[in-house]
């Protein structure tokens, strides 16, 4: 990326120069531009872009602060300042090495308590040091904390240049930004882009250094006719999972039920044709009016699932229960019958229901199959290692029962799908109670992934009331464009809502933590996603599965090694995501390989990328009929050095049919 550095300028002419589009991310020098306290808070907390915070201790030779005084900040001063803008997001903090060791410490603490990347930068206006004594430097900068080092050093020979680059070999890509000031060290503000610098600076005007390039000469270096991804206004569907929830809960209500901001898919068209068959009458439209079935017990002979996985799950349960104790068959089309329903059988059971293969061979049951018996109340202990589906369809339907039922999930996965079902329920009447449980771990940080096991609790006896509400807008389909925005320009998402229970909300948590600049409009639901240098990350994506495709895309643009956790999750998706994604990372030539229940994969920055001639590889494509790998695919187009060609893109239909990048 190319940063531009600012100084000189008040605050309304900073914000001007933010919003060109030509500008990545700037460096505001504290020192240099005439700011109050007011405007250093509403300039970091408000700029989308990526900021540096610079203010640096007396000044640089032959500079003078706003006021006119040379030496004027003080190392109070300069340290007020820099943790004000750090309190208020500034993405990185910039301090020099002579700084007070004192401040130094405390500065470095309130990077870690804000998020603030730590720079600990040297300069050398007058020649370059020996390469023994350059790393004397960077070693220094590290022990004091430096999260990035910065060396700015005149090159008086092309050797000097060679002693600053060299440095690159022992450093991670991305953990240091070293070039070469003077005439002789222009083409080193490019390469060290090349050499895994995460980003580099240009003039924006007056040059702030010898030898630096105009910022229209450094776009030209390093993008040439490569095209940013912007795009505002993005819509998407609602989502397809609370979509699926609330027609089946709708179906079974008594009385007539209203779910307005509804746009249509596959998955969704197939609940309502389920719906449809069990006796609810429905007008379709962007508000679903259906008119459900109250207490009615049915008697079906079969039902047709589409090629939902959600749908058959919720309804092997819900029918157990509704269809009188009689046997119905359950039948789909499409990659539903190649995909086994793990665990559902033994779950099932557990509640005096048996799954029986009407083809397929083997211990695991899959579409098409018989469900024969009524739905038991009752007290069970099952495994939630094969996810959360079968277990919201028992949610739905044991509080339809005579008697009570207690349901404890050890090994739970996609715990967030667990509580939107509980969420659908209780917009229709039904009341669940749920206990988590884990060790130390889990207690201190509530994170989801260290639970161990969940109680849920039902009462019997209850019956679903009609409702009216809004169906929210789908997290999952708004991921592909978040994701492009971050890698390669900025993307903004209407009508998302940021309190969702829904599992593929965590992109916003996985986009920080690969570096992204995340906000939100102020009192709107458009979420905003802006290009930073981006950083290798950690996630396990077990509650998030969905995400796995196009986040496996953004660690192939995240330079150093990303592992993503939650493999296992992945082998009965509409593909096996986990064999289909590491061939689709091969094939673009990203390093990547599964190791247990993760993935480990070795990116890039799109800078480097673009330097070195290392672009994603063209070519064809499978998409194994998989509408996430779809998605994920178009997005690696984006940052590849010819057109990606996929053998099924109508797949997209099952959750997105107008999806486009």
């Amino acid at each position: 990326m190319i940063c531009v550095s600012i100084q000189k300028r008040n605050l309304e002419e900073i914000f001007a120069v933010m919003e060109r589009e030509d500008v990545e991310m700037a460096e505001i020098r504290l020192d240099l531009c005439p700011l109050s306290d007011q405007d250093i808070t509403e300039l970091f907390s408000l700029c989308d872009k990526p900021l540096v915070a610079t203010c640096r201790m007396g000044g640089m030779p032959g500079q003078a602060g706003h006021d006119g005084g040379a030496g004027a900040w003080s190392a109070s001063e300069a340290e007020r300042r820099l943790s004000l803008a750090m309190e208020a997001g500034a993405k990185y903090c910039d301090l020099e090495l002579e700084a007070p060791a004192p401040v130094g410490k405390r500065l470095r603490r309130k990077a870690a308590e804000t998020g603030s990347i730590f720079i600990r930068s040297y300069h050398n206006y007058e020649y370059t040091p020996s390469a023994e004594e350059l790393h004397a430097i960077v070693g220094q900068c590290r022990r004091f904390g430096a999260e990035v080092v910065k060396i700015a050093v005149k090159a008086n020979s092309a050797e000097d240049v060679s002693a600053v680059e060299s440095l690159y070999a022992d450093y991670p890509e991305g953990s240091l930004l070293a070039f070469c000031m003077g005439a002789a060290g222009v083409q080193s503000r490019v390469d060290c882009l090349r050499l895994g610098a995460p980003f580099s600076f240009a003039a924006l005007g007056d040059k702030t250094a010898e030898g630096q390039l105009q910022l229209a000469e450094m776009n030209r270096e390093l993008y040439g006719a490569f095209k940013p991804y912007n795009r505002a206004g993005i819509e998407v569907p609602a989502s397809k999972s609370m979509a699926q929830r609330a027609i089946v809960a709708a179906a079974l209500a008594e009385g007539t039920s209203h779910l307005s901001g509804y746009t249509p898919c596959e998955d969704s068209a197939s609940a309502i044709a389920a719906a449809r068959a069990i006796g609810a009458e429905i007008q379709e439209g962007p508000t679903l009016v259906i008119r459900g079935i109250g207490g009615k017990t049915l008697e079906l002979d079969s039902i047709d699932v589409g090629e939902s996985g959600l749908l058959t799950r919720m309804l092997i349960p819900v029918l157990a229960m509704k269809n009188g104790g009689k046997a119905f068959e359950v039948r789909g089309r499409g990659t539903l019958p190649t995909r086994p329903l793990a665990g559902a059988a033994q779950i099932m059971a557990s509640f005096g229901v048996m799954l029986e293969n009407l083809e397929a061979a083997g211990k695991e049951v899959r579409v098409p199959l018989r469900v024969n018996g009524k739905l038991l109340p009752g007290r069970a202990d099952i495994s939630g290692k094969g996810g959360s589906q079968i277990i919201s369809g028992l949610l739905m339907a044991l509080p339809l029962a005579e008697k009570n039922s207690t349901l404890y999930v050890h090994e739970p996965k996609s715990i967030p799908y667990m509580f939107m079902t509980a969420d659908v329920l209780q917009k229709f009447g039904i009341k669940t109670a749920n206990e988590m449980e884990g060790g130390d771990d889990f207690l201190e940080s509530q994170d989801w992934s260290l639970c161990t096991g969940m109680t849920f609790r039902i009462k019997g006896e209850q019956r679903y009331q009609a409702a009216d509400f809004r169906l929210e807008a789908d997290w999952s389909s708004a991921a592909p464009f978040l994701v492009a925005g971050a890698i390669f320009g900025s993307a903004q998402v209407e009508g998302l809502d940021t309190s969702s229970l829904q599992a593929d909300l965590s992109i916003i948590d996985i986009l920080a933590e690969a570096g992204a600049c995340v906000s939100q409009v102020e009192d709107t639901k458009t979420v905003c996603v802006q290009k930073a240098p981006l950083n290798p990350f950690e996630m396990d994506l077990a509650n998030a599965p969905d995400l796995f495709p196009v986040v496996s895309v953004l660690a192939a643009f995240c330079p150093g090694q990303t592992r993503l956790g939650g493999v296992g999750r992945l082998a009965t998706k509409e593909s096996n995501r986990a064999e289909a994604i590491l061939e689709m990372l091969r094939q673009l030539g990203v390093d990547a390989y599964i190791e247990k229940d993760d993935m480990f994969i070795t990116g890039h920055s799109l800078s480097s990328r673009l330097l070195n001639g290392n672009l994603l590889s063209p070519g064809e494509y499978t998409s194994r009929h998989d509408h996430r790998m779809v998605m994920a695919l178009k997005v690696a187009q984006l940052g590849a050095a010819g057109p990606i060609t996929i053998d099924d893109t109508l797949c997209v239909a099952k959750s997105f049919p107008d999806f486009y990048l």
